[in-house]
């Protein structure tokens, strides 16, 4: 891989984008998603933020804001009362998200898994113990367990997503399909461990393949030009 300054990488994204405020939560009361909420409150915020983990798989946020909202209206935002509910009540609710009924399954392990693993003591677990422990459930892989892990619980992990290996693969900095954990060894020796400044990182890697590094790409006014090597 290339060694490319990322940390100038993330100050033109700041400069640009400014601040992101994810992971969106809802506000404690409400049923709808708000951005700029700042970090998560208590345990019902953290387990909003692994069903989001979840939900979002293959699938654009905005659909994991309307599967949120009803869930939160059936009052299902509880890990107790999702595995009370029978598939067939829970799979619809979350139709928006996609592969529904996949994913309904899904919330109904990470359900399990929360009963038997109480997020109070999952706090107490380190960034690496807590990260195998996700990735030893069915249907959590390395990106949907680092959100958790970094969003959820506030512990260093650097994300990596399809967006991230897109925009740093076009910059020269590896190639399309490198290795998840290659590409995250790379941010995490460039920057001191800092949930804050990989929270915000994360988030504006999002932004920008929505804004500028789409699947077709919109060069013209890209904040990141000057260090791209597509150009070249």
């Amino acid at each position: 891989m290339h060694c490319m300054d990322l940390k100038k990488v993330y100050s033109l994204l700041m400069e640009e984008y400014g601040p992101q405020g994810w992971w969106p939560l809802t506000p404690d009361g409400q049923t709808k998603t708000e951005h700029h909420s700042g970090r998560p409150r208590h345990d019902l915020h953290r387990f909003e933020i692994i069903l989001g983990a979840i939900l979002t798989q293959n699938t654009a946020w905005t659909n994991v804001e309307k599967a949120l909202e009803q869930l939160y209206k059936s009052k299902l935002v509880d890990h107790n009362r999702i595995l009370r509910t029978k598939h067939e009540k829970l799979a619809p609710l979350i139709r928006s998200a996609g592969y529904y009924n996949q994913k309904a399954e899904r919330l109904r392990i990470i359900a399990e898994f929360v009963r038997e693993n109480p997020i109070s003591s999952l706090m107490k677990k380190g960034t690496e113990e807590l990260r195998q422990m996700f990735l030893s459930v069915k249907g959590i892989g390395p990106e949907t367990a680092d959100s958790i892990v970094l969003y959820a619980f506030g512990k260093p992990t650097f994300v990596i997503d399809a967006y991230t290996k897109r925009i740093f693969s076009r910059m020269g900095v590896c190639s399309k399909d490198v290795d998840y954990h290659e590409l995250q060894k790379l941010f995490m020796q460039q920057f001191r461990p800092d949930v804050k400044k990989y929270q915000e990182y994360h988030a504006l890697i999002v932004e920008h393949a929505k804004q500028h590094c789409r699947a077709k790409p919109v060069c013209e006014g890209c904040p990141t030009y000057s260090v791209c090597k597509r150009k070249m």
